[in-house]
């Protein structure tokens, strides 16, 4: 990996095998494909329960390229995009000048942000099951929270469904997925993931279920919490 010394609760493979699709993030038919697929469901999802995000401060930790950075800004939120991989960050600000979006993107983790920063909400999607210290992560989003902020996270359950269909099925069957982006051994269950929520102070509030719908082309949301998910926790 180029450009970033990479420490504290990142994992240095895992920024690598990211930072190496920096050119195809934005191929809605590349190896984002999946990703490109689940963002309007997951900010969808965000939105609706930020009520309105103009004029929201919202920190996008994980940010990549910036899926879920431009949705959030073209709802009129402050968006501040967070990475530790350069090349996928260079792909994220040459796309929104692009699109004329004005977003603050920074190479760096969560925990070496300023004491005084602060955001109305943290989004981290996709991200917790690639950290190497879940605990010191989710502490680094619980501090940069303002008083009542909300904390959105979304991963995948380690179940084995999630095994077959995350991991089998989405890499080796179907290919959807680059060999290698998914270690199961790391996918978080809805429970580890509330009690780092709470470990960090935070009360657990709403969570949903992600499907992919083969009928539908497209992913919903379920109950179904057994494969990819989403978690809200809000600061007190």
């Amino acid at each position: 990996m180029q450009g970033v010394a990479v420490s504290g609760t990142a994992n240095a493979a895992e920024v690598a095998k990211f930072d190496a699709l920096a050119a195809q993030w934005w191929d809605p038919r590349g190896p984002m494909a999946p990703l490109h697929a689940m963002n309007p469901l997951r900010t969808g999802w965000i939105l609706e329960r930020l009520g309105s995000a103009r004029g929201l401060s919202v920190l996008d930790v994980g940010c990549g390229a910036g899926l879920a950075s431009e949705v959030l800004a073209r709802a009129g939120a402050q968006v501040t995009g967070l990475d530790a991989a350069p090349e996928a960050l260079e792909a994220a600000r040459a796309h929104a000048q692009a699109a004329g979006l004005a977003i603050d993107y920074r190479c760096g983790l969560p925990e070496d942000l300023p004491e005084d920063a602060r955001f109305d909400a943290v989004v981290a999607l996709e991200v917790v099951e690639h950290v190497a210290d879940r605990a010191a992560f989710m502490a680094s989003l619980a501090r940069v929270l303002k008083p009542g902020g909300k904390l959105f996270m979304s991963t995948l359950n380690r179940t084995p469904r999630s095994y077959l269909f995350a991991k089998l099925g989405a890499e080796y069957l179907l290919r959807l997925l680059p060999v290698g982006t998914h270690d199961w051994r790391s996918f978080v269950t809805p429970a580890e993931l509330g009690t780092a929520m709470r470990g960090a102070g935070l009360r657990v509030g709403d969570s949903a279920g992600m499907l992919f719908s083969p009928l539908r082309r497209q992913w919903i949301l379920s109950r179904d919490l057994g494969v990819n998910y989403l978690m809200m926790g809000e600061a007190a």
